[in-house]
């Protein structure tokens, strides 16, 4: 599948919402040799209907981050109707990976350009030992945080800004920054179809960051949620990253402005692990779906 439209009329649009434990796949995008979400998708496409489109995410979660409900789009021929695409996709898909609805949506739908909004959670236990069927999907903090504090902090990132501190730097291209939205077939387009595959520069407005606290059995629980029109690499756990160190009193709360002034990583807290992260929701406007 190609990242324009389709038009051809043998073929049907497809939306899936998906969850998956990231723990052991090499990321979203698929890579040769390697396991990775999009990449089994793909497979069990081909498995259940003879066709294997390359299935279009919302957007590439790193190796070890996982999703709530990540969305994917691609086109079949195969007239399957979606309740039966469904449970035949989850039988074949590892236990890891599961479909939640699959729905047939319009020929001019993206899961990545049609995007209007996502919501990230980042999961931070407060405890220096953490159980084993927990520690796959917290960071495990050994120092006391501040949740005055890290709300504070969080409150900062709401509008819009330039959020080149807060993101990964393409090695290879040291003077610009991958989206989190973006596919390397991206940086192929031109005009339109460019301006619809991915935001340019390192501007993002975020529409809600807050923490919550949750007491659970293992401890205290810190939820970090970030709602925003889109995400640098990398951007949600170095934001993370740069509020523990304000929790736990190493970063004064006024050095978060002149952090986001300075358009340079290093100025910047570390990269929280991936293993906390959780895409938890994309949004769409009904209408185009």
């Amino acid at each position: 599948m190609t990242d324009q439209p389709q038009t051809d009329p043998g073929l049907q649009t497809w939306k899936l919402t998906l969850a998956y434990d990231g723990t052991d796949f090499q990321g979203w995008q698929v890579q040769p040799g390697l396991p990775t979400i999009q990449g089994e998708l793909q497979a069990a496409l081909g498995r259940v209907t003879g066709e294997s489109p390359l299935p279009q995410g919302s957007g590439r979660t790193d190796a070890g981050v996982h999703a709530l409900a990540q969305v994917a789009s691609f086109a079949l021929r195969a007239p399957i109707p979606p309740e039966n695409l469904h449970r035949a996709l989850n039988r074949t898909l590892p236990p890891s990976i599961r479909v939640s609805e699959t729905r047939t949506v319009r020929s001019t739908f993206h899961a990545r350009h049609s995007a209007v909004a996502k919501t990230y959670e980042y999961r931070i236990l407060c405890a220096v030992d953490c159980s084993p069927f927990l520690a796959r999907y917290v960071y495990a903090c050994p120092w006391h945080l501040s949740l005055d504090a890290l709300q504070a902090a969080a409150r900062l990132f709401v509008g819009e800004h330039d959020f080149l501190s807060f993101a990964a730097t393409d090695p290879d291209q040291s003077h610009r920054n991958l989206s989190e939205e973006e596919e390397p077939g991206d940086r192929d387009l031109t005009g339109d179809a460019r301006s619809k595959a991915v935001k340019t520069g390192t501007i993002r407005t975020i529409l809600t960051s807050a923490w919550v606290e949750r007491t659970t059995d293992a401890g205290d629980l810190l939820v970090y949620r970030v709602r925003g029109d889109g995400f640098l690499h990398h951007m949600v756990r170095t934001l993370v990253g740069t509020m523990i160190d304000v929790g736990r009193g190493q970063l004064a709360l006024e050095e978060i402005p002149r952090i986001l002034a300075a358009r340079s990583r290093s100025q910047a807290g570390p990269t929280a692990p991936a293993r906390g992260l959780f895409l938890h929701s994309v949004e769409y406007d009904e209408e185009n779906l």
